[in-house]
């Protein structure tokens, strides 16, 4: 990798830590002040809703070749964050103060604010064993924790609103079904496109924690 890429990857990763940490500040402060988990998108919603767009750099990335992720999986992760903030959570006022909104942010910032550090350090090649660890480790409890009781709880409650409002219906009415026919739909596909990161995520544990339990032996 060349220098120029080495420093656009390690100010990126590491700007994209700092503004999940900070979203995590916020989110626990509302937390401990209130004593309530529904400040969570008051807090930091719309951070979040802008480090989350942001990421589609990280597609590029992978489309270009400066990083070894896959694109399609890169796409996807990308795509559901999306999808859940930007087309349910910011257009439905209503759903914004659940309880999921403050699982799924939480567990999306505790996975961040571990990611984007090993990835920053990566790139000058000085991340501790103990960061690389978390990064392949944390997820087995913070993936399902967000994506169950976090994304898909919620856009199950959001139905009832989607249908109630008509939304996004200016862009479904030329096509043979409405947004929440569409919701519907994905919310059953939901958990095998889900199980399908997660496995992927378990075949890098196996990859990146073998190498570096064999270099530790070495």
């Amino acid at each position: 990798m060349s220098p120029p890429s080495i420093h656009y990857l390690f100010a990126y990763n590491s700007l994209q830590a700092l503004g999940w940490a900070f979203a995590l500040s916020r989110i626990l402060s509302s937390f401990v002040i209130t004593k309530s988990v529904h400040g969570a998108y008051a807090s930091a919603g719309e951070l979040i809703c802008l480090l989350q767009t942001v990421a589609f750099l990280e597609v590029v990335h992978a489309a270009i070749g400066i990083v070894p992720s896959g694109v399609v999986n890169t796409l996807m992760q990308w795509g559901g964050r999306v999808h859940f903030l930007l087309v349910v959570v910011r257009q439905i006022d209503e759903v914004q103060e659940l309880p999921s909104v403050f699982i799924t942010f939480v567990a999306w910032s505790l996975t961040e604010v571990i990611r984007y550090p090993h990835y920053a350090l990566n790139c000058i090649g000085n991340c501790p064993s103990w960061i690389t660890y978390l990064r392949y480790t944390a997820f087995i409890m913070l993936y399902p924790t967000g994506l169950v009781p976090g994304e898909m709880w919620l856009m199950y409650q959001a139905l009832e609103f989607i249908k109630k409002k008509h939304l996004h219906e200016d862009l479904f009415n030329r096509l043979p079904f409405s947004y929440y026919i569409f919701l519907k739909v994905l919310l059953l596909c939901y958990p095998f496109l889900g199980l399908k990161l997660y496995l992927h995520m378990f075949k890098q544990r196996r990859s990146k924690l073998g190498k570096h339990h064999k270099k530790k032996r070495i």
